[in-house]
């Protein structure tokens, strides 16, 4: 069996749900994957910074749930820009079939099995 891969999720915290919808595909005993986020509801400190980068390093990649909640969440655009730094695959995957919001500089496709399982066979 190969090893498990760890993809950082990032997300904004209204769309918090969502990341649980996703996190939820990981329990599939065919799912040889480990989603993990760093969500907070409080203020971000430079002590938060400093372990979101440490998880986004031992990450494989990045998923990116996108939503209009993406264009105002700081903490959101702080994890991927993180990810970028780090030189981290990433991926934006649509949170809601009825928002088509773009985040520069992350390719983002519908949420579906296929995407999200092409995406991590892929690191």
């Amino acid at each position: 069996m190969t090893d498990k891969k760890i993809v950082f999720v990032a997300f904004a915290i209204e769309d918090e749900r969502q990341r649980d919808f996703l996190k939820g595909q990981s329990l599939s005993p065919r799912a040889p994957y480990e989603f993990i986020d760093m969500s907070v509801k409080e203020a971000y400190d430079s002590d938060w910074k400093a372990k979101v980068r440490t998880r986004i390093k031992r990450s494989h990649g990045v998923i990116v749930l996108v939503s209009s909640n993406s264009l105002t969440s700081s903490g959101q655009k702080w994890e991927i820009s993180c990810a970028k730094e780090e030189g981290k695959p990433i991926l934006g995957i649509w949170a809601y079939s009825n928002d088509r919001t773009s985040v520069a500089g992350v390719r983002t496709v519908t949420w579906s099995d296929k995407n999200i399982s092409d995406f991590i066979d892929s690191l």
